[in-house]
């Protein structure tokens, strides 16, 4: 194998562990959910698990442009600069977070007057927004961590933190449910310690793994030192904070972007019925393994491109690029013939409901297509994560969501939910066609 790949590898596997970490907790949370006697416990859990889940996903910049910002600086070897955009991160996030705070009660009550639960589970959902929300500094945070981690070329920390967390999260949820009779307080109270937990943890490890030693960082320990304009190493390379909130700005917007197709790709499913519906909720499910891998080399292709534009060693960006392509397409290949094969079994597991079986056969090819037409968008935004060419990332989202909402427009009425799915499909293959294309303009303007 070569370096690069072993290099690929070491960052890719520990991101798709973590990454595969995720559904579980939301899977255990359900199970218990489900033996507390009353579908409203469920339908609260899921519905304050999605609400937090879009409030948080609005945040990912804090992550990503850390990242790029911290690979860049890792290459230069400029240990200013990497300290300064850790306490930066880190304070940006708790800034957000305290917003969120403040600002619980009109979001808590926005949310769910556009979402119009039944009076059980808003009862339900109420308590266990309240007291997750306080759970927002900590998970804000640990985007910021997650993000320099990866930039600093060091994925496994935030493996290790998320095993940890899902494993303190599931036993405190079943002790406080099941030991104390809290119900969906008791599973609130468990997400919110575990996420503490992995917080407090991310940051022992960042000083043990980083600052214990004098020799890796010299004097540079004063947080308000590294809060304020500085030139640091390189002449003027530091990141200065316009540089830090336009990075973050145009990535945030490219998020909102995203969000705004996924919210109308289930709204589109529920409009033409249960059924439908549901169909899309399970063929999704095959997109979200897809990109549990694919997001792994994304993030291998951040901190090595990253890495390597700030050594100024183009040619070693271009030789990340086609090494995670070339992986990804195995992984791609992988994906598509377990879902030609057995990509209807796979459904029947997660449904006995033989009407949604049934419904499925008529839609599942349209999953047969996903792992090759996202591999270009997600591997691409992990490199140009890493090159931080955030404007260009915004420009090929605001293209490709327009072109989403265009096609859909054109085909729903003849096609109706295979429409939907060709929105989708376009969608993807539109960011990574032009991704592609701009890759080049972009690595001959910073030559």
């Amino acid at each position: 194998m070569k370096k690069i790949d072993k290099q690929i590898f070491d960052i890719a596997v520990p991101s798709i562990v973590s990454n595969i970490t995720v559904p579980l907790l939301g899977l255990v949370d359900v199970a218990i959910t489900g033996h507390l006697g009353a579908a409203s416990y469920i339908g609260a859990i899921a519905l304050s698990g999605i609400l937090f889940n879009i409030i948080y996903m609005n945040f990912g910049f804090l992550r990503m442009g850390t990242s790029g910002l911290t690979a860049q600086s890792y290459g230069r070897r400029d240990k200013e600069n990497i300290v300064r955009l850790l306490v930066r991160s880190l304070s940006i996030s708790a800034g957000f977070a305290l917003l969120l705070i403040l600002l619980q009660i009109p979001i808590r009550e926005t949310a769910f007057l556009v979402m119009r639960p039944t009076d059980a589970v808003r009862q339900f959902a109420v308590s266990y927004f309240n007291i997750c929300i306080w759970g927002a500094p900590a998970t804000l945070g640990q985007f910021a961590l997650t993000g320099w981690f990866i930039g600093m070329q060091n994925s496994r920390i935030p493996m290790t933190i998320a095993i940890i967390q899902n494993i303190v999260n599931i036993l405190m949820s079943l002790l406080l449910v099941f030991g104390f009779g809290m119900q969906v307080e008791g599973i609130a109270f468990g997400t919110l310690t575990a996420q503490w937990c992995g917080f407090v943890m991310g940051l022992l490890l960042c000083r043990r793994k980083y600052f214990s030693n004098k020799k890796m960082f010299g004097k540079l320990y004063s947080p308000f030192y590294y809060l304020s304009p500085n030139t640091g190493k390189n002449g003027g390379e530091t990141t200065s904070y316009k540089q830090f909130f336009v990075l973050n700005r145009d990535i945030f917007f490219r998020t909102l972007c995203i969000v705004s197709v996924l919210l109308f790709f289930t709204s589109a499913g529920s409009w033409q019925g249960e059924v439908v519906l549901a169909v899309n909720t399970l063929l999704t499910q095959l997109y979200i393994l897809v990109s549990y891998i694919m997001d792994g080399f994304a993030n291998a292709g951040e901190a090595l491109s990253g890495k390597f534009y700030g050594e100024r060693k183009k040619r070693y960006i271009g030789l990340t690029v086609r090494r995670i392509f070339l992986w990804g397409m195995v992984a791609a290949t992988a994906f598509t013939a377990t879902y030609v094969i057995g990509g209807k079994h796979f459904l029947m597991l997660l449904t006995d409901e033989q009407t949604v079986v049934k419904a499925s056969s008529e839609y599942v090819r349209w999953a047969y297509l996903l792992p090759f037409c996202s591999l270009a968008a997600f591997i691409w935004d992990g490199i140009f994560i890493g090159i931080t060419a955030s404007r260009q990332m915004f420009q090929t989202m605001f293209v490709a969501t327009s072109v989403f909402f265009i096609v859909y427009l054109l085909t729903s009425g003849a096609m109706g939910n295979h429409g939907l799915w060709l929105a989708m499909i376009c969608f993807l293959v539109v960011r990574g066609v032009m991704q592609t294309w701009l890759f080049p303009k972009i690595m001959r303007r910073t030559a």
